[in-house]
């Protein structure tokens, strides 16, 4: 793990909440992972807490990512509240509502989609979060 991430977590207080940036359950035993909010890191954002949010590497990390190719407007507007977090210094539960309700819509207008296997691409696990 990333020393940045590390300090994050910390930071953040993550394990305390127990939630991550997007409002996903984040346990100890969980994969916390450091996602690139401004610069991604395909383009070689760094690795800076300015350009960073915790999520969970399971659930909230591949979700994201998966909204990212789906709805990018929503991508967006996701990014845009953990930024805000991110220069608030903590979890902001008025964010995490704004992220919960754009998740909300995401999954209702996208709940039926199916991926190539003919399985769902909104997997049971990303519907449960700290808010739902």
């Amino acid at each position: 793990m990333k020393q940045v991430t590390k300090l994050m977590i910390d930071e953040f207080k993550i394990k305390e909440l127990g939630y991550d940036f997007m409002g996903f359950h984040l346990n100890k035993n969980d994969m916390a992972t450091f996602h690139h909010l401004i610069i991604p890191n395909r383009e070689g954002g760094p690795y800076a807490r300015w350009n960073g949010a915790i999520l969970n590497g399971e659930t909230s990390h591949p979700y994201l990512h998966l909204i990212e190719s789906i709805d990018y407007d929503k991508f967006c507007y996701i990014t845009s509240e953990m930024i805000d977090m991110n220069i608030k210094g903590y979890l902001d539960p008025e964010n995490l509502q704004h992220i919960n309700d754009i998740l909300c819509q995401f999954e209702e207008e996208q709940g039926d989609r199916r991926g190539k296997g003919g399985k769902h691409l909104i997997k049971e696990e990303y519907k449960k979060r700290f808010l739902n």
